[in-house]
């Protein structure tokens, strides 16, 4: 692994901390007031887009990460689908 993966993997896992968090208090108050599903699936988007990337021009560990954080972006994703109607969102 080179030095370029470790400052990208380093930011895939800051970034992606977010989403369990996100997730969890979603599922929590099953309240989606304040969420923009535009930005949930432009961060989808660009993760499919890593994930593409790293499988076609540059494999290496980083694509579990791409993959760990696009599965709970979809989990974010279901629960707005889920929840965006409910009286309290």
């Amino acid at each position: 692994m080179n030095f370029g993966s470790i400052l990208e993997g380093s930011m895939m896992i800051c970034w992606g901390i977010s989403w369990p968090f996100q997730v969890a208090k979603t599922y929590r108050t099953k309240n989606v007031k304040g969420k923009s599903i535009l930005f949930i699936w432009l961060v989808l988007i660009g993760y499919i887009l890593g994930i593409t990337y790293k499988l076609f021009y540059h494999y290496d560990c980083v694509i579990w990460l791409y993959i760990l954080n696009s599965v709970f972006v979809g989990a974010d994703m279901v629960l707005y689908y889920s929840y965006k109607n409910r009286p309290n969102s």
